[in-house]
């Protein structure tokens, strides 16, 4: 399962980080780190953090389900 968090729009209320934190994590009070590619062990806590997350910031590919949003792939948005 692979994870993207768009920074832009995350917001620091660490919903992620309690719900999964193997996956997320705050470093200091507004930046969010996370393993991009997370253990399918943890598809559970990642679907229930992606679906907490109040402003939808994180993206998973690989995730079955409404919590689950894709990931576009690179090749067919040209790399962006």
């Amino acid at each position: 399962m692979r994870l993207v968090v768009d920074l832009n729009r995350c917001q620091g209320y660490a919903q992620c980080a309690f719900l999964a934190p193997d996956v997320f994590a705050m470093h200091g009070e507004e930046s969010l780190l996370y393993d991009p590619q997370a253990e399918e062990a943890r598809r559970a806590e990642v679907a229930q953090a992606v679906a907490a997350c109040p402003v939808q910031a994180i993206l998973v590919e690989g995730l079955d389900g409404a919590a689950g949003t894709p990931v576009p792939d690179q090749e067919a948005t040209g790399g962006r």
